[in-house]
């Protein structure tokens, strides 16, 4: 099973961080939300980052933000987060980052075909400005499906 398409309930615009962390976590409360994930997710995302650095920090300004599959992952989930303010993750040629995905994968397979799908879609280099300036979920939606669309995913 693929990475479901995003919809306005897993989507946040705008949103307020303090740090990297805050960001994550806040990718991870809408996995939460959605019901793709328990409680204890979104800690284990912010938790592969501090143990293997920002690797997910793949593009300028964007996050991919993810933990290996596990007992805590009840379905495949996605979220796009936009922060208001940027934060730093620590990568020294990415930050800051504006837009933070959520992903989380029930198998091996899923974690590594579907994050690198996703990661096509952002070749695009004025994806991530467009996602950040979005206002409402409907335009980030249609921005990721027409970035899908053009065959990177």
């Amino acid at each position: 099973m693929p990475l479901p398409p995003l919809t306005e309930a897993t989507v946040r615009l705008g949103v307020s961080a303090a740090d990297w962390r805050a960001a994550v976590r806040l990718s991870g409360d809408v996995l939460v939300a959605s019901g793709s994930v328990s409680r204890g997710y979104p800690q284990r995302m912010v938790d592969v980052i501090e143990e293997f650095g920002a690797y997910v920090v793949i593009a300028p300004g964007l996050a991919l933000a993810h933990a290996r599959p596990g007992a805590d992952v009840v379905e495949n989930g996605l979220s796009l987060v936009t922060l208001e303010s940027p934060v730093s993750f620590g990568h020294a040629h990415n930050d800051p980052v504006h837009v933070v995905i959520g992903i989380a994968v029930t198998t091996a397979d899923v974690h590594v075909t579907g994050i690198a799908d996703l990661a096509n879609a952002f070749n695009d280099p004025d994806l991530v400005p467009a996602l950040s300036a979005a206002t409402d979920a409907t335009t980030a939606i249609g921005l990721i499906e027409s970035a899908t669309a053009r065959g990177a995913v």
